[in-house]
C-alpha cells in the first residue's frame, strides 16, 4: 500500500473548494490509511484473528488568528464539505491565539523507504504457521503461551493551503510472547517494518528459556543492588523522559531540564540522539505541519544539548524548528520520537560475567512518575528477573518494586551493549542498548 500523492492531492482539492465556499483559504488536511492485522493466542492455541481497514481525513481550518480541527471517515464530496465546514464553525467558536503562526510553508525532506510488501501482505495463514511454531517452542518446554503477532501497513498524506505535500508509508510487524510455567513467567518482544526480521520462534525460546531459569524464584529483601537492565528493560523506564526535551515543556516550567540545558545531567558515557534516519527506526521524516525532522543530539557525554522544537516553540525563543511538532492544535507542542542511546559494545552475556552480585531484568511495568523534576519513577520487575553471582546467573527472584531517579540511573551507568531495535509495554519503540548500573533502588518485594 504505497503513498496514492494523486489521490490525496485530488482529496485536498475539494478540501481547498470547501473551504474557498465560507470564504476561508488557510486550511491543513491530514489524509491517514492503515491496514492493520493481528493475530492472539493464549493457553498454547490461536482464539483471535482480526483485521481492520480504516480511512481518515482531519481538515485544520485558521480563521482570524483561531484554528481547531475536525475528522471524519467519510470521503465522498459532501462529507468533505460538511467536515471542512465543522472546522470552521469550530475554529470561531475558540479564543484567537496570540502565538499561532500562518501555515507552513514546503520544505524538502529526506524520504524513508520502509514499506515491505512482505509486511503488508502477510496472510493470516503466514501469522498462524509462525505462532503454531512459536506456541510448539514453549510447550517443549512444559509451558504455557500467550501473546499476538500483528501486521499492519499504514500511509500518511499532510498538505496544506501554502503548499506542503508530504506523504509517508510505512510497514511494521510486530510479535510479543509471554511464557507461563507453575511459578514463573518469561517475555520477549520484537517489532520490525520488514517482516524477514522478524523470528518469531527465537522469541519464544528465549521468553521459555526466562520462565524456566527463574523457576522456584527466592526472595530477596529489598535495597539497593547492581543492576543488568535488558535493552526493553531501558527501553521503558529511561523513555520515560523524553516528553521533557521539549522547548514547549521547559518554557512551561514541567520539565525537568528547567535550568539544566548545557549542564553534565548524566555520567559521560551517556549520550542520546533522536535521528529519524537511523536504519533501525521507523516513522515520517517530517512533523504533524510538514517541517523535517532534523536529527538532535539530546544528550552528549551526559551534557544536554539540544531539545525539539515545533514552528510555535521556535518563533518564541527566535530559534530553528526541528521537525518534531505534533499536529495542531494541540496542549504538548513537540517531542523527539526518534530516540537512538549510543552503546558501549559490552555484550549481556560479559555484563554478567562481570558482575559480582546483581539483579538482570527482563522488562519493567505499571511504571509511574513520583517526582517530575527529580525524574524519580516507580513500578515493577515483571517475567524474568534474575540474582547474578559471582558471573553467573544462579536463581530466579521474587519481583521487586522499585523507587527510582532517572537522573542517578544514568549518572551510574558502568556498562553498555551495543544498541538494539527495542520493543516494550510502556513508551515507543526505541535503539537502546543493555545497561549495568549500579545502586539501583528496589524499595520491596512484590507478592508475585
Amino acid at each position: 500500500m504505497p503513498a496514492d500523492v494523486p489521490r490525496a492531492g485530488s482529496i485536498f482539492e475539494q478540501v481547498l473548494d470547501a473551504a474557498r465556499s465560507h470564504g476561508v483559504t488557510e486550511v491543513e488536511a491530514i489524509i491517514d490509511e492503515a491496514d492493520e492485522a493481528l493475530t492472539r493466542f493464549a493457553n498454547n492455541a490461536i482464539h483471535q484473528n482480526v483485521a481492520e481497514h480504516t480511512r481518515h481525513l482531519s481538515v485544520r481550518a485558521v480563521v482570524e488568528g483561531r484554528t481547531a480541527r475536525a475528522t471524519t471517515n467519510r470521503f465522498d464530496r459532501a462529507g468533505i464539505g460538511e467536515l471542512v465546514a465543522q472546522a470552521i464553525a469550530i475554529a470561531q467558536l475558540t479564543e484567537p491565539d496570540p502565538d499561532l503562526l500562518p501555515l507552513a510553508e514546503p520544505q524538502p525532506f529526506q524520504p524513508q523507504n520502509r514499506f515491505f510488501d512482505s509486511t503488508a501482505n502477510a496472510t493470516p495463514e503466514h501469522r498462524a504457521h509462525a505462532v503454531a511454531e512459536a506456541i510448539r517452542a514453549v510447550e517443549e518446554a512444559g509451558q504455557t503461551a500467550a501473546g499476538i503477532y500483528s501486521t499492519d501497513a499504514t500511509r500518511f498524506h499532510l498538505l496544506n493551503s501554502r503548499g506542503v505535500s508530504a506523504s509517508y508509508s510505512e510497514t511494521m510487524a510486530r510479535f510479543s510472547i509471554t511464557a507461563m510455567a507453575a511459578d514463573s513467567s518469561g517475555w520477549a518482544k520484537a517489532s520490525a517494518t520488514s517482516l524477514g526480521d522478524l523470528d518469531p520462534v527465537t522469541l519464544a525460546r528465549s521468553a521459555a528459556a526466562k520462565a524456566a531459569a527463574s523457576a522456584h524464584p527466592r526472595e530477596l529483601a529489598p535495597g539497593r543492588y547492581t543492576v543488568i537492565l535488558e535493552p526493553a528493560a531501558v527501553l521503558d523506564l529511561v523513555g520515560q523522559m523524553f516528553g521533557d526535551f521539549s522547548a514547549t515543556a521547559i518554557r512551561d516550567g514541567r520539565s525537568f531540564l528547567n535550568e539544566r540545558i548545557g549542564q553534565r545531567v548524566f555520567g559521560e558515557n551517556v549520550t542520546i540522539r533522536d535521528d529519524v534516519t537511523h536504519p533501525l527506526q521507523a516513522g515520517a521524516p517530517f512533523d504533524g505541519e510538514g517541517v523535517p525532522r532534523q536529527q538532535l543530539t539530546l544528550v552528549e557525554r551526559g551534557v544536554v544539548r539540544q531539545v525539539a522544537y515545533s514552528r510555535q516553540a521556535a518563533a518564541h525563543e527566535n530559534a530553528t524548528a526541528t521537525g518534531h511538532g505534533f499536529a495542531l492544535p494541540n496542549e504538548f507542542g513537540e517531542a523527539p520520537a526518534n530516540i537512538v542511546i549510543s552503546g558501549g559494545g559490552v555484550p549481556l552475556d560479559r555484563m554478567i560475567a562481570e558482575t559480582s552480585r546483581g539483579i538482570l531484568v527482563t522488562r519493567f511495568w505499571y511504571i509511574r512518575e513520583v517526582d517530575p523534576y527529580r525524574k524519580i519513577f516507580t513500578g515493577m520487575t515483571r517475567d524474568g528477573t534474575f540474582l547474578v553471582e559471582d558471573g553467573r546467573i544462579v536463581s530466579g527472584v521474587r519481583n521487586f518494586r522499585f523507587n527510582q531517579s532517572l537522573i542517578e540511573l544514568l549518572s551510574n551507568v558502568d556498562a553498555l551493549s551495543d544498541p538494539v531495535r527495542a520493543s516494550g509495554e510502556e513508551t515507543f519503540d526505541m535503539v537502546v542498548p543493555a545497561m549495568l548500573a549500579r545502586d539501583f533502588n528496589f524499595s520491596e518485594v512484590t507478592r508475585f
